[in-house]
């Protein structure tokens, strides 16, 4: 042991030869430092990768919620887009694994991944497989937005979708999940939320808006198709002057007499014994009281012929000998009958020249609606036979001035082409010309002109006619301002939609565009400052279950098409092709504005024009409840702000 130790002594003062071995070692400390940084940088990469799979999933997770929370579905589609993200073979780990949750019913997803990485090269001094370990977090956290919900309430929203739900049904069970969603999303932040409403049928219900807004943006008189009543002359009597009384008749009734009975029990030999005791007949005497009737009647020479008849019953006894066998006895009996006295009395009629309701003209007829734009009671004669009847405005309007042609456009250059299709326009307020103004609709009084062949009824397009009938006209819930709503508010505004009338997408749709617009009438209230002074995001939902279908004899927001002809040279041609183009040309204006204009074609395929009427990626089609309901709340995630936390 002691030479061995020498011999290591020697070896370490001797310097000869020492560079192989230090060479040796070196090789292993560079082998180590290579080794070290590819397997931390294959690491570096597996992390990078592992947390944005995990952050992949807990978003898809938390927007696959609805409101039934953070279900197995929303579990399912988090975890099939982390395995999307994160493949195994590619990094080289093993023993991956991806779970996610929420505490709060959805509202923010956890989500925690881990992978195995076995090292390249460190496993050849001793180390083993890495565990890496990433947690990620998603929450939908909404900024400020403003949704106007634009929403078709035709009649055909009334059909039965599915059991024994109706489309209406269906949407108003939609509209209150986004609610939901959206409240959910906002609660415990001050974020604001603003909804606004534009139900449209064949009219939209704003003449409370604009006459708040300004009363003079509603015209003050305004032709309609209507009716007028047409009378004739007649003398008609209005009373009768003082009667004369002629001279009073007297006539008797015929007698009525009553059998014979003994007048005494005394018997005679001869007749001549029996007459001369005989007593004499009585005279006619008053029986009773006198009963008093009295008769009017007109003659011939219309004199009121007044007969007054008094009757007094009267009797008397009769007597006489009647002969048995030899004998002779007295009888008597009682007589009956009636005085009849009647006077006559005449009186001369009082007579004048009225008019009287002959028939209708059914025409234009030019009404003042100074009052009536005002929510006031107000009568016009058109009830039957010419009968006052009272009316009050709903609010629902007729549109200002517009041109006739084949295509409507707009360009960010030259606006709305045609020019002088001011019912287009979106953003300028009546200069105080009547082409420029809204006027009421007014059911009470409009009326189709018609005319009957081989027993079908046709509108006539002449004027006047003598036949026509009342106008179908259909006006929707009240369309609201942007506004914070309460829960309460937002599901009655829902519940009080009510489907009827026809498809006009593009009276829908201008007046969403003009509650909406940062530059229109209601600009003040658009670009009311939030309180948390964030920016504004403006979002249009326009929610329609049929193609446009506008209908040329009902009372609409451009009159009764086919008398009125505002629109189509004849009021038939092209009708729903040039409303679709004033449609297309409203969708692009509204756009410019910086609106997302999101599109749901409910129960119908997704037309052209609604495709294009879109913005991009914001088109839905929804076949059934729960479609809509999945369109709505796909659009509900992204007003609101679906991001990663964490």
């Amino acid at each position: 042991m002691a030479c061995l130790a020498r011999l290591f002594a020697g070896l370490l003062r001797n310097r000869s030869g020492n560079i192989l071995p230090l060479a040796a070692m070196a090789i292993f400390a560079v082998a180590a430092l290579i080794g070290g940084a590819v397997d931390i940088s294959r690491a570096w990469r597996t992390h990078t990768r592992l947390q944005a799979a995990c952050d992949a999933g807990v978003l898809a997770g938390r927007r696959a919620v609805t409101n039934k929370g953070y279900d197995k579905n929303a579990d399912d589609e988090a975890k099939s887009y982390f395995a999307a993200n994160f493949v195994e073979e590619i990094y080289g780990s093993r023993d991956t694994t991806f779970s996610a949750s929420s505490a709060d019913k959805g509202e923010t997803i956890d989500g925690i991944a881990t992978t195995r990485l076995p090292p390249l090269l460190m496993q050849l001094f001793g180390y083993g497989a890495m565990d890496i370990v990433t947690r990620c977090t998603a929450s939908m956290q909404i900024g400020n937005s403003d949704v106007m919900m634009v929403l078709d309430t035709t009649g055909s929203m009334d059909w039965i979708l599915q059991g024994n739900q109706t489309r209406m049904q269906a949407l108003r069970a939609s509209m209150k999940s986004f609610y939901d969603t959206v409240e959910t999303a906002v609660s415990g932040t001050n974020a604001r939320v603003r909804y606004g409403f534009v139900p449209y049928s064949s009219s939209v219900n704003v003449g409370h808006l604009l006459i708040n807004l300004n009363p003079d943006y509603v015209v003050d008189n305004w032709t309609i198709q209507s009716r007028i009543p047409i009378y004739r002359n007649q003398t008609v009597t209005t009373g009768y002057q003082a009667p004369t009384a002629g001279a009073p008749t007297t006539t008797m009734s015929p007698v009525t007499w009553s059998g014979w009975t003994n007048h005494s029990g005394t018997s005679f030999g001869t007749l001549a014994m029996c007459n001369a005791t005989l007593p004499a007949d009585t005279a006619w005497t008053n029986s009773g009281p006198a009963t008093t009737t009295t008769t009017t009647t007109i003659n011939g020479a219309g004199q009121q012929v007044t007969t007054t008849t008094t009757t007094q019953p009267q009797t008397m006894i009769d007597y006489q000998c009647n002969g048995i066998l030899l004998l002779f006895n007295q009888q008597r009996r009682t007589g009956s009958r009636n005085l009849i006295t009647t006077v006559v009395s005449t009186a001369n009629p009082i007579q004048t020249t009225i008019q009287v309701f002959d028939r209708w003209e059914y025409r234009p007829v030019t009404y003042n609606t100074s009052r009536y734009k005002l929510f006031e009671d107000v009568t016009t004669n058109t009830g039957d036979n010419g009968a006052a009847v009272t009316s009050r405005w709903q609010g629902c309007i007729e549109e200002r001035q517009t041109e006739k042609a084949d295509a409507y456009s707009w360009s960010s250059i030259t606006g709305f082409t045609p020019s002088g299709a001011l019912d287009l326009d979106i953003d300028n307020a009546p200069d105080g010309s009547q082409a420029t103004k809204w006027a009421p609709m007014w059911p009470e009084v409009a009326y189709i002109r018609t005319y009957v062949w081989n027993g079908t009824t046709y509108m006539d397009p002449n004027t006047p006619t003598a036949n026509g009938q009342r106008a179908a006209s259909f006006c929707p819930s009240r369309a609201r301002l942007l506004a914070p709503m309460s829960k309460a508010d937002f599901y009655a505004y829902a519940d009080g939609l009510k489907p009827e009338g026809a498809t006009y997408h593009d009276i829908g749709l201008v007046w969403g565009g003009r509650m909406m617009s940062p530059d229109g009438m209601w600009r003040d209230n658009v670009r009311a400052v939030p309180t948390n002074r964030g920016e504004v995001s403006r979002h249009i939902i326009f929610m329609t279950d049929g193609e446009m279908a506008p209908n040329f004899s009902i009372q609409s927001s451009w009159g009764i098409e086919y008398h009125d002809r505002r629109v189509t040279n004849d009021g038939v041609t092209n009708q729903a092709a040039r409303h679709n183009s004033r449609f297309l040309a409203i969708c692009e204006a509204v756009k410019a504005k910086g609106i997302r204009l999101w599109v749901i074609a409910f129960a119908q395929a997704m037309t052209q024009p609604l495709a294009t009427c879109a913005s991009s990626n914001s088109a839905f089609t929804a076949s059934n409840a729960s479609q809509l309901e999945a369109a709505f709340q796909s659009i509900a995630k992204q007003v609101g702000q679906l991001r990663v936390v964490q």
